[in-house]
């Protein structure tokens, strides 16, 4: 057939020529063409054919920032499906991004209704520094036989993405599948204007399940999002993707706030925040019953969702400034750790006896500012830990729009601050708080224990990052404050803290986090591991996280879990979070986590994880290593 059709190009007089009148200009030559010379059913396959001059061109179905696509409409009684366009391509004029077609280009579309004339009027803008409308009416006569334009009609340029994809709320395209060896660049066209800024980079990454895309949204954009995924191979050559991804849930669904609420509310059980807690039952049993109780109660809610809010503000501007951060990061800060282990350790000797200075007047008369500063200081020292719920709410609140993420940062604050909270909404719950005594004394010097051992892991942390150098600044900075606190004349020592700061330094190689048998994480190995179809179960996790630290105690490092580690031979990886780590940081966005601990398990030949709980027992890690 693609002989006879051969022959019959060679020998126009012999073909039956299904193809119109032509329309030229300086700019391009443009015709219609069939692909048969009679209708099917009232039915044919028809195409306008665009010949564009070098530097030339016209527009894609959406056209970008400017212009618009080519139109054409036939005569009655003939009607006409739209286009089917091929991939475009971009073209950038400063801060305009148009989506263009140049060179030889071909629109297919199916006329109905066809008769043996369509006649039909077309209209194009075409564009190089300078943009001409043009139009022209075409007539093409269907004679019969066989149409020496059929082989002109391209197969299929954009076909169906066999890529499962996703988009979350701050533009992140995720597409599970393509490898860093098989793609070298990625751009996609939406489908419909509105959706993007279009000139806007689209910054390219790879994660171990496969890469993701930047897109800058615009309000509403992400709702409904469709259009082509264009990758290229190193050796040049472009496939087309139609996409669709699958949205996330909206940021402000009640699940999220949910989700939020509890994690907020289970975070008052972690070690980290559990002795706060304390000190603030202790210092309302002082009180023994009254509308003091409310006042205390609400001051502590009002520093708990005040922290929170300016937490999530923080988080916000790093992020729009580019900055991967997440849940916990100032701790990947040691001097961050260094000025809340001076501030633990203040507590602690409050606590115990060994001095009593009543805290200062920092926001002039307002009422329970004590319990306004307990608030804050509970929100500081909660971030290490990460509670059940917590990870998934979070992770979205910083890819959502501002008023969402605090919406969900102000559920997360008010489910820690419930417990105290009740107290001021159910006044009688007052009533079951025992009455002032003695027994307070010794409660008060028992909390001084905990404060210490938070104190410590403090001191843990920072050996983890700044090795035994930023030990030495602590303990310094510790005596300094011991000094001032225990002495009023030597009291401005305690200033003299800030001036060990600037000393501190991160040391990445310190003491990484390990566990039995196991290696650091990256990228590569991952993914040399899965290309060996070896099972690979990956623990990330912080020097600061205590929820990893238990899990990795009572879980990861006991023997049964360890022997079946062995026995199907799982390669463990550990990615420390401890300081800032890119890879790591990639591999918890790819599975919609802001923060650690994060545990996946990627069975042999799966290409996805399997996405294990935040808080783990044995049976947990067993039964999902065993299921597959």
């Amino acid at each position: 057939m693609r002989s006879l059709v051969l022959l019959l190009l060679l020998l126009p007089g012999l073909a039956f020529g299904a193809t119109s009148n032509v329309f030229s200009s300086a700019r391009d030559s443009v015709r219609l063409i069939s692909a048969s010379n009679a209708p099917s059913g009232g039915q044919v396959q028809l195409a306008l054919v665009f010949q564009l001059q070098p530097g030339w061109h016209i527009y894609w179905s959406n056209p970008g920032d400017a212009g618009f696509p080519p139109e054409l409409v036939p005569a009655a009684p003939v009607t006409a499906s739209g286009f089917d366009f091929p991939p475009p391509s971009l073209l950038l004029q400063g801060p305009i991004a148009a989506y263009v077609l140049s060179g030889h280009v071909i629109l297919p579309f199916t006329a109905t209704r066809a008769g043996s004339t369509i006649s039909a009027v077309a209209n194009w803008l075409v564009c190089s520094d300078v943009c001409v409308p043009e139009h022209a009416t075409f007539n093409l006569v269907l004679n019969g036989g066989m149409s020496a334009e059929a082989a002109l009609f391209p197969a299929p340029q954009i076909v169906a993405s066999p890529f499962p994809a996703s988009l979350a709320p701050d533009g992140t395209l995720s597409i599970t599948g393509p490898s860093a060896a098989e793609v070298v660049a990625a751009h996609f066209y939406p489908a419909a204007p509105g959706a993007l800024v279009n000139a806007a980079p689209q910054a390219l990454n790879f994660t171990p399940s496969g890469l993701t895309l930047k897109l800058t949204l615009l309000p509403g954009g992400g709702k409904s999002l469709e259009g082509i995924l264009e990758l290229t191979d190193k050796s040049g050559a472009m496939q087309a993707l139609a996409v669709t991804p699958e949205a996330a849930l909206p940021l402000a669904h009640p699940p999220y706030l949910l989700l939020a609420f509890l994690g907020g509310l289970i975070l008052n059980l972690m070690p980290c925040v559990f002795p706060i807690l304390a000190l603030k039952a202790l210092a309302i049993a002082r009180m023994g019953g009254g509308a003091k109780i409310r006042d205390e109660a609400f001051g502590y809610t009002a520093g708990v969702v005040a922290a929170m809010l300016f937490l999530a503000g923080v988080l916000l501007l790093l992020r729009t400034l580019g900055i991967a951060a997440g849940w916990g990061f100032q701790f990947q800060s040691p001097i961050f750790v260094a000025v809340t282990a001076w501030l633990i350790f203040a507590i602690a000797l409050n606590l115990a006896g060994v001095f009593d200075i009543a805290a200062p007047a920092v926001f002039g008369r307002i009422p329970a500012q004590n319990s306004i500063l307990t608030g804050i200081l509970a929100v500081a020292v909660a971030t290490p830990c990460t509670a059940p719920f917590m990870g998934g709410a979070v992770a979205a609140a910083l890819t959502a729009p501002v008023f969402d993420a605090l919406g969900i940062f102000l559920a997360l604050g008010l489910g820690m601050a419930l417990p105290f909270l009740l107290l001021a909404l159910v006044p009688r719950l007052a009533g079951f708080i025992p009455r002032p005594g003695p027994w307070m004394l010794w409660l008060q010097r028992t909390l001084s224990l905990p404060m210490a051992a938070t104190c410590l892991w403090l001191a843990w942390v920072l050996y983890r990052q700044a090795g035994v150098p930023g030990l030495w600044l602590l303990g310094l900075g510790a005596v300094l404050l011991l000094l001032a606190l225990t002495r009023k004349t030597l009291r401005p020592l305690a200033f003299a803290c800030l001036l060990l700061l600037p000393f501190l330094r991160t040391d990445a190689a310190a003491n990484p986090l390990s566990l039995p048998g196991a290696q650091p994480y990256s990228a590569d190995r991952l993914a040399a591991l899965r290309a060996q179809n070896t099972p690979v179960f990956i623990d990330l996790t912080a020097a600061w996280c205590v929820t990893c630290l238990v899990n990795e105690a009572t879980t990861l490092k006991n023997p049964q879990v360890q022997t079946s580690f062995s026995a199907r031979h799982v390669a463990v990886l550990v990615g420390d979070w401890t300081d800032k780590d890119a890879s790591i940081t990639a591999l918890l966005t790819a599975n919609h986590r802001d923060g650690v601990p994060l545990y996946l398990y990627y069975p042999p030949g799966s290409a996805a994880p399997t996405l294990l709980p935040q808080v783990l027992d044995p049976g947990i890690v067993k039964a999902a290593i065993a299921s597959r």
